[in-house]
């Protein structure tokens, strides 16, 4: 792609090249960061559907506090895209 000369092309033009390019820039900042979360929520699902790698036979009270701690981590994600929780209106 041809960068706009900016001697010689009007202002309007290039405020208008600077924003698309912008767009561009957050839309794939956007996509990436999608993907990262889509990955990690991948992993989580599966540790989840192995019982987060713990035997029923070896369950103790630290994996409650463990399972715990992760799911007070998740509701904060949860409550802030939802707008629920501390971040209701």
């Amino acid at each position: 792609m041809t960068r706009l000369n900016p001697i010689t092309t009007p202002r309007h033009q290039l405020r208008a090249e600077k924003a698309r390019r912008n767009k561009e820039a957050a839309l794939n900042a956007f996509m990436g960061k999608k993907t990262e979360i889509d990955e990690m929520l991948a992993r989580l699902a599966s540790l989840s559907d192995d019982h987060f790698n713990a035997h029923p036979d070896e369950i103790n009270w630290g994996h409650v506090g463990t399972l715990e701690h992760y799911a007070s981590l998740l509701k904060r994600i949860t409550d802030s895209a939802f707008s629920e929780g501390e971040h209701g209106e």
